[in-house]
């Protein structure tokens, strides 16, 4: 059995021991109220999300409403040109929406991901469609020497490596810490923290001067939250990393930042929660709605690219359709 399969097995069997206890519940009838929702983007996004849940680990190609990524208001202007990005978790949700914007402005995309080879390729059919290559790389960011091979396999491909993106993450809700055994914290802090290190340490001896590294963090790591304890201390760990491996690396001249998403409609949540919560899925948020992919994805670009972020290092950029996020 291989660390991919072995991993998909681990999660889905913490996801039908939460599925189980989530079943035992009794469920609260509750009256939709009309969402008012935001609309401010170049487009309105949707309003209401289905009810709807996905085994692990999730594939965007089951969602019944397809999440919007690519971005069509949005023009590309060379900013990366001839960049070359690694972005793990990049078969659907963010990761697919900022490699595909990526690739528009200009750059050859690596995308790692771990068991959805259908919603991966359908990535590298939008990345090619915007007139670059991408490198599609299978395994797990808990296996140290996967993320060596992943490296070696962009450089050879490519020669070289400009930015990479940490994105690859699993989450899992429970009611309560007693309910988290440590095969479920272990399963999310060697993921989510231990993932972002290994690829960061097995990118940095290829990464030069002008290179960045991008991290994914999270709201729940701004603010924490209830039912998610394992997985919002990953996340304030991700952007406490982020603070500190920009310090380390100023004098190399590279960058690192982080984006904290608020709730955003892409398989992972749809792969933790019950259907019926899924439906209210950023109704709690201040503009009342949960963002699509493409609303998240030119903070990435923005990140990035020099000719924008030149003097940004050590952020933690909240995109969380919230007011008072930090």
């Amino acid at each position: 059995m291989t660390t991919v399969d072995k991993t998909l097995q681990t999660q889905r069997a913490i996801q039908k021991r939460q599925d189980q206890a989530d079943a035992g519940q009794a469920k609260q009838g509750k009256k939709e109220e009309e969402s008012g929702a935001m609309q401010a983007g170049a487009r309105k996004q949707p309003e209401t999300l289905p009810a709807q849940h996905l085994q692990k680990p999730g594939r965007e190609a089951d969602l019944e409403l397809a999440p919007r990524f690519l971005a069509p208001d949005y023009r590309g202007s060379g900013k990366l040109q001839d960049f070359v990005a690694l972005i793990t978790g990049a078969d659907s949700g963010i990761g697919r929406a900022v490699a595909v914007l990526f690739a528009r402005e200009g750059a050859d995309v690596a995308v790692a991901y771990h068991s959805s080879t259908e919603d991966a390729e359908e990535t590298r059919r939008c990345i090619e469609a915007e007139g670059r290559q991408c490198l599609l790389l299978q395994g797990d960011v808990k296996d140290s020497r996967w993320c060596e091979g992943a490296v070696d396999q962009v450089m050879e491909r490519f020669g070289k490596i400009d930015v990479l993106v940490n994105n690859a993450a699993f989450q899992e809700h429970a009611s309560s810490l007693e309910d988290l055994d440590d095969e479920r914290i272990m399963e999310t802090l060697d993921t989510n923290i231990g993932g972002y290190l290994r690829m960061a340490r097995a990118v940095l001896p290829h990464l030069k001067a002008g290179g960045s590294i991008i991290n994914t963090g999270s709201t729940t790591g701004l603010r924490g939250s209830a039912k998610l304890i394992d997985y919002s201390a990953t996340k304030g760990a991700i952007h406490a990393l982020t603070k500190s491996l920009a310090s380390n690396l100023i004098e190399r001249g590279i960058r690192v930042n982080a984006v904290a998403p608020g709730p955003v409609w892409t398989p992972l949540n749809p792969a933790d929660s019950p259907a019926d919560k899924v439906a209210e899925f950023g109704k709690q948020t201040d503009l009342k709605r949960a963002a699509q992919p493409e609303e998240l994805s030119p903070a990435y670009v923005f990140l990035a690219a020099p000719v924008c972020a030149g003097y940004i290092t050590g952020i933690v950029l909240p995109v969380t359709g919230s007011v008072g996020a930090i």
